[in-house]
Order: structure tokens, then sequence, then C-alpha cells
């Protein structure tokens, strides 16, 4: 199913297909989500149907705001999409921006709104099969161990976030 997501074209906003963006490599707006409840952060491992990255563990929810939608609005409407969580609210934790070569013949270039959402207890989910293979709460430094133990099992954007922009995206966990 092809999707337009907004991708800079000579420094302006312009729809382009998703997949020619990563294929080509294009800069494109994103949003990135870091949900956590207890000292502990949801993360997700993608549905082992997505075009690149299948089955990698990635943080809460990501993804590419629509035509004119804020990301504040993308964030929290993909909370919902790929999670089933509702009524989390959202702290905007910056700007960053990565490239990564993500498979498949994929580059992911990214300026990309990070959001953090901290609950009190774990909040009910209701995970999107087509979106999201498996979910766990994890302790970050545990992620980190795991991470340098493993790093072929996570999304390159949450490597970069870990190792680069942490005090963002975790607010000092």
């Amino acid at each position: 199913m092809a999707q337009d997501i907004p991708v800079w074209i000579d420094a302006q906003l312009q729809p382009m297909d998703k997949l020619e963006v990563h294929r080509r490599g294009l800069k494109h707006p994103a949003v990135s989500v870091f949900v956590v409840a207890g000292g502990k952060l949801l993360i997700q491992q993608r549905a082992l149907e997505k075009y690149h990255t299948p089955g990698l563990w990635a943080n809460t929810c990501c993804t590419h705001p629509f035509w004119d939608e804020s990301p504040a609005d993308c964030a929290t409407r993909r909370l919902a999409q790929e999670l089933g969580l509702d009524g989390v609210a959202l702290e905007h934790r910056g700007v960053v921006e990565y490239r990564a070569q993500v498979g498949n013949g994929m580059i992911e270039h990214e300026v990309v709104d990070l959001f953090l959402g901290q609950c009190d207890t774990q909040p009910a989910l209701n995970p999107d099969p087509a979106e999201v293979n498996a979910v766990r709460w994890i302790d970050p430094r545990d992620l980190r161990s795991e991470i340098a133990a493993f790093p072929g099992r996570f999304t390159p954007w949450l490597r970069v976030y870990l190792s680069e922009h942490a005090d963002l995206a975790l607010a000092g966990l």
C-alpha cells in the first residue's frame, strides 16, 4: 500500500511515496515516542511483515507524520494505532537528525521529534499485529547492556537514540 509522506526536496517539504523516500535515503520528518512506567521503558518488536527492520526491537513507537499533521498529533495517533494506548500525556523532548541503513536497500534519513510519556503504572496495551510482533518493559540500563551484547537485534534508530540522545529520549532514567 503506497503512502505519501513529507520529504525535503530543494529545502521545501513535498509529498513523496514512503518507499521511494527510503530507497533514495531522502531527509524526511518523523516522530519517535518513548513511554516509561516505574523506571521501565516500553519497547516493541516490529512485525515480521515490515518492509524494513522486521522483527527488530525499537522504541515504544515511531512513524512519519501525515501532510499538515503536527508531530504531537502524529505521536498520539500512532500510540493508539500501534499499541492501543490512549490518554498518555506526551512531552516534546527535542528534535534530532540521523541517517542509517535499515536493510533491504533502505535508508532512513530522519529529522525526528522525540516525545516522552511517563505513566505511574504500566498501562494496558492492545498491539496491532500488523505493526507489532511483541512488547516488553525493560530497565534502560538492561536495554543498553542488551544492545551492547546483541546490536543486531535492535533497530538502528534505537541504538542511535540511546547512545547519542538518551538525555532527551529518557529524561535521565
